[in-house]
């Protein structure tokens, strides 16, 4: 029996062992981690958005390609629920990202909360201020071509 139990210690002092790193790992995460990163959610990620000022309709929203975003009335009546599918969504591309992490609830210099909701077909989509964001497919950067054209308005700050 003595012969089992001296067996047994070296595996016994591995096992405590690794709980101990274990431990002291979650430890230095739980204290070190915050403490690396900036308060801000904003300052950490890049936001997928930018304001961009247009001449006739001052600041507004576009994507990091200077493109336009726009939101459908259809969509804010069905309170910020995706509708523009298929053809609808070849005309006006979805602002899509691979993952929630890639959008801050707040961006530096832009009035509104951020987010994304899950299209039918499974990708995510960045929201402004609960609605879902479109570019139009035959506007280049820097252009406004349809403000207020079949229920679809640029996102003005």
């Amino acid at each position: 029996m003595n012969r089992t139990v001296a067996a047994l210690a070296p595996i016994a002092s591995r096992w405590q062992m690794l709980l101990l790193t274990v431990v002291l790992a979650a430890a230095v995460s739980f204290f070190v981690a915050p403490a690396a990163f900036p308060v801000g959610q904003a300052e950490t990620v890049r936001a997928p958005v930018i304001k961009l000022n247009d001449d006739r309709f001052g600041n507004i929203l576009a994507t990091r390609g200077r493109k336009a975003l726009y939101y459908w009335n259809v969509e804010k009546r069905a309170n910020g629920r995706v509708r523009c599918t298929g053809a609808c969504a070849r005309a006006w591309p979805p602002l899509v990202v691979r993952s929630r992490a890639a959008v801050p609830r707040r961006v530096a210099g832009i009035p509104g909360r951020f987010g994304v909701i899950r299209r039918p077909d499974g990708r995510l989509q960045v929201t402004h201020r609960g609605l879902p964001v479109y570019t139009y497919a035959h506007e280049g950067p820097n252009q406004v071509l349809c403000d207020n054209v079949n229920g679809w308005f640029v996102v003005r700050l």
